[in-house]
């Protein structure tokens, strides 16, 4: 055979696999308002910059008349490309094709660019569509997504790593996105679940839709599985690209820096947050009032809104933003909030990004509810994840910081590497009014006028205590400034940092309160 014959051998071939699971398989994908494995990968990365691989893989099961069976690609489609000129490795798998399960050789497609991935120290981002595993094959396929897994905890903090729902992601396939750093949904069309409508059904004889039980709403807002919710493929790909401009492409990296930029002038951090400490605001118009162009990309939007958290840039580089939200539960610390942050920290943290953190809490959420939730336990990451990372870590406290909830805010006493106060600061045990209730008792309750003693005392605490000035006057803050010279100290803190050496103990790793 020619040379010429081969090469239109070559090509009759590729134009068979890339048909997937063929045409009416792709139309009914496309009716399901879903793109092809080939079209998301084609619109996600930069144009002619996909080079794929293990094109012409096979499976090798044999049982169950799978010997019979052509399934092009296995399945998944493997291969590196670009993202704004910058290498990446990505799969995704294709639901045209056995719906996309995974087999043995489906697994060693993906295990294959994960290994390349790691070893050229580049991003991976996978896109998950698939029935779960293949009943055909057995325990190879728990082999395969066990040999998925260790690989996840192995790059963990090494590359990032990205997952896509598009699709069903149902049983064992749900444990990957979750070991990943960043988890990505789209409104009815993203399914996530352990088990099943149809096992509930049979164990618990309960009727419940896919959406009601593992939707892209209910893991953007109630479980926080997901990190971001778009209501389309094409803006998904979109909050993507956006992400990666903000991380490192591996841990010995930075962020790639921008062009520096002033906030714009409608962000006046002196007329956003009020005089009175019991008035909410939204502390996302602080971090956008001084962030480069008030730009502001937070992370887990819809989940635990009493903490916010995201990147910004500061003089051209990346920053993490930690801050409460006075405008939800008045940005009290609770056990999702807590696990939220904590998470990012480590994120932050494992990628060399500084963190940022701004103080407003009148401390942790009270409550049965939350004692049996856990809190003692989740409250704990975020005081171990502040104590454990080395990056420059600066704290601004713009109002209350009461009890625990101002030691968990990134104190001094958490290694803090600068601390920040406005002059209206509150730092205290807890609020005035508990307090005053509290040393003041029987002052109160024997006086003529007991509420006018009361206010008298709150005022008296107030003055000596719910300020910046006594933990300033002890060097627990190394600063009380104005509210219009934050982005300048934070700056300055961050490039007096950029050195920063910080010894631990040596060990094999710590034992977090997972």
């Amino acid at each position: 055979m020619s040379l010429k014959a081969k090469i239109k051998e070559l090509q009759k071939r590729r134009e068979e696999v890339i048909l997937g699971g063929g045409e009416a398989a792709i139309e009914k994908q496309v009716k399901m308002g879903k793109m092809t494995a080939r079209e998301r990968i084609i619109s996600l990365l930069d144009p002619e910059s996909f080079q794929e691989y293990d094109l012409f893989a096979a499976h090798e099961a044999r049982d169950f008349d799978m010997d019979k069976k052509t399934l092009h690609g296995d399945g998944v489609i493997i291969g590196t490309g670009r993202i704004f000129g910058a290498p990446i490795c990505i799969y995704a798998q294709d639901f045209t094709v056995a719906g996309g399960s995974l087999g043995l050789m489906h697994a060693r497609k993906i295990t294959k660019i994960m290994d390349h991935a790691m070893k050229m120290r580049v991003p991976l981002i996978g896109i998950n569509d698939s029935g779960g595993a293949r009943v055909q094959e057995g325990v190879n396929s728990l082999a395969g997504y066990g040999e998925i897994f260790w690989r996840n905890t192995l790059a963990s903090g090494v590359i990032p790593q990205i997952s896509v729902i598009l699709g069903p992601c149902a049983g064992g396939a749900v444990y990957s996105p979750a070991l990943t750093d960043f988890v990505f949904v789209v409104d009815n069309i993203s399914k996530m679940f352990i088990t099943g409508p149809e096992v509930i059904k049979t164990v618990l004889g309960e009727e419940i839709s896919m959406e009601e039980l593992g939707g892209a709403r209910v893991h953007c807002e109630v479980t926080g599985n997901a990190h971001f919710f778009a209501e389309s493929e094409a803006e998904c790909f979109d909050q993507i690209k956006k992400l990666v401009t903000y991380i490192p492409w591996n841990n010995t990296q930075k962020a790639k820096p921008f062009p520096a930029k002033k906030p714009k002038r409608e962000y006046k951090i002196d007329s956003i947050v009020p005089g009175d400490p019991k008035q909410p605001y939204d502390v996302r118009n602080v971090i956008k009032s001084i962030t480069d162009n008030s730009e502001f990309f937070e992370v887990q939007e819809l989940w635990a809104k009493n903490i916010v958290i995201g990147f910004g840039r500061m003089d051209g580089e990346t920053v993490g933003f930690i801050a409460n939200q006075p405008l939800v539960l008045a940005g009290v610390l609770d056990v999702d909030s807590s696990d939220k942050a904590a998470r990012f920290i480590r994120f932050c943290n494992a990628f060399s990004i500084p963190i940022v953190t701004l103080v407003d809490l009148p401390g942790y959420l009270p409550g049965i509810d939350q004692e049996h939730a856990g809190v003692i336990r989740h409250g704990a990451k975020l005081l171990y994840a502040y104590s454990e990372a080395t990056v420059p870590k600066i704290t601004v406290i713009l109002r209350k910081a009461y009890g625990g909830g101002y030691i968990a805010m990134n104190s001094r006493h958490l290694r803090a590497d600068f601390v920040f106060a406005w002059p209206s600061a509150e730092i205290a045990v807890m609020g005035p009014e508990g307090a005053a209730n509290i040393i003041f008792r029987k002052e109160i309750m024997t006086a003529e006028d007991p509420e006018k003693m009361r206010q008298i005392k709150i005022k008296e605490y107030k003055d000596k205590f719910a300020n910046p000035y006594v933990a300033a006057s002890k060097g627990y803050v190394d600063a009380v400034i104005e509210p219009t010279e934050t982005r300048k100290v934070i700056l300055h803190s961050i490039e007096i940092s950029a050195n920063k050496v910080a010894d631990r103990p040596m060990k094999k790793h710590g034992i977090p309160p997972f």
